[in-house]
Parts: C-alpha cells; structure tokens; sequence
C-alpha cells in the first residue's frame, strides 16, 4: 500500500509541473567580442537562437592524446563523475560554458542553478542546436542524454523535475565535460 502511495505521489508532482505555465522565449545577446548570452529574468529561459555549429571528428587516439584519462572517460565512453566532486558545482563565476573536448559554446552562467544534485546544473542551454538530446536506456532506467552537438562528447542528462526555473528543466551536467570561460575573458580576446 506505501509503495502505491508514492507512486500516486509521484505521478501527482510530475502532473503539476508539467501544467505549470510557460512564458516567452529570452533574448540572447553578444556581438564578435563576446559570446552570447541569455538573459534569463525576463522570459522562460527557452533558447530563442539557434546557432550553426561546426562538427569535429577526431579519432580516439586524436581524442586521448588532447583530453585527460577522466575527461575522455565521461566524455568519449559515457562516463560520470562522482556527485559533489566537479569544479564547476558550486562556482558562480559569470561567463560561457564550453565543451571541454572541441570548446564549442554550450552553456551561460545565466542559466545556471543550485539543484543540490551535486553536479552543475543549467535551466537552458545558450542556443538551440548546441546538444542533443537522445533517449538513454542504460542502467534500468529511461533518461535523456545530453551530448555535444559539436563533437559527440556526452555532456549528462536533462530532466524535468525543476518546477521552480524557467523552463521546469534541469541540465545535469559532469564538470569534467565543461570548460568555463569568464566573462572578462571574453573580452581580451
């Protein structure tokens, strides 16, 4: 009977964040010096812009020799890190997260929050077409994963249990995957 309750329960809380209501696509700004940005105060934080990006095809051994063992181990064989070890899960430097494998721009600080998942966590990516979302049947479970539409790299997961941000997603993503950009940075360049 409990565990009849929980499911009910479950069941329950995804109907009513998948009925929360939906706000209008965010402005994504930048120009040739800095990257692009979503302004995600204003709107659901949907990326509005879809962005052309440039494959990369590199061999494994090409892939080993520029990434690091745990790096290539998330990135090129689907790995996960452990949960509260990555750089990037609790920084709130602004700038552009980048794929750590090819650097294509996937994500803005912008839409980044602390789920306490223990992984960093984005309600949006910066453009449409910069991941991909696949079905992901491994470990017993149905998840989407999220991967580089660049180069393949696996990024994470993407789940819709985040009723409290913009869009009610979450962008689980392992910070080995990542590559962060400052702000400032941009601008040198």
């Amino acid at each position: 009977m409990t565990k009849v309750m929980s499911i009910v329960n479950v069941v329950c809380l995804m109907m009513v964040a998948a009925c929360a209501p939906k706000a209008e696509s965010p402005k994504i700004t930048g120009t040739a010096k800095t990257p692009p940005t979503v302004n995600a105060g204003e709107s659901n934080g949907s990326p509005a812009k879809e962005i052309e990006v440039k494959k990369v095809e590199k061999t494994d051994a090409q892939w080993k020799a520029i990434l690091t063992p745990e790096q290539y181990r998330v990135l090129r064989e689907k790995g996960t890190e452990r949960a509260y070890t990555g750089q990037y899960e609790k920084t709130k430097t602004k700038g552009i997260y980048k794929c750590a494998a090819c650097k294509a721009v996937l994500f803005s600080s912008d839409a980044k929050f602390d789920s306490g998942c223990g992984w960093p966590s984005f309600f949006t990516p910066l453009a449409k077409g910069t991941v991909i979302e696949t079905t992901d049947m491994s470990h017993g479970m149905i998840r989407t994963e999220i991967t580089c539409a660049a180069c393949g790299g696996h990024l994470g997961h993407v789940f819709n249990d985040s009723p409290d941000q913009p869009t009610g997603l979450r962008y689980c993503i392992n910070s080995v995957s990542l590559e962060l950009e400052p702000a400032g940075d941009a601008e040198k360049k």
